[in-house]
């Protein structure tokens, strides 16, 4: 069982930042793959950045160069650094942990509102 615990979200103004926190119970070095989710109202969950084990790192197009996932593996925290906010990012944003057990064993954060609004 791993425990995610997302922090840092809040109100933004457009065009501002913000760094979202993700603490996980567990060595994330071990972990095969996290990631940031984000759900905003009427609308399916989509993965916003993920990390994996080996370092590798993806976006979706909607924020590529505008977001930086990152982690401190001395911490068990992995981080998401959010500039140039736009009202369309508003959403909940969830932390995911992927284990690379057989199947692959997925795990959730509860989540934390990002609002971006002026």
């Amino acid at each position: 069982q791993v425990q995610l615990v997302e922090s840092g979200g809040g109100l933004v103004q457009p065009g501002g930042s913000l760094r979202l926190s993700c603490a996980a119970s567990e060595n994330i070095a071990n972990i095969l793959r996290m990631a940031w989710f984000r759900q905003a109202p009427g609308k399916q969950r989509d993965m916003v950045a993920d990390i994996f084990k080996t370092g590798a790192t993806s976006y979706a197009d909607s924020v590529k160069g505008r977001f930086t996932i990152s982690r401190d593996t001395a911490k068990n925290t992995v981080y998401l650094t959010m500039g140039t906010l736009t009202p369309e990012d508003t959403a909940v944003y969830y932390c995911n942990a992927v284990l690379g057990t057989f199947p692959p064993t997925n795990y959730w954060g509860q989540g934390t509102q990002v609002t971006v609004s002026s």
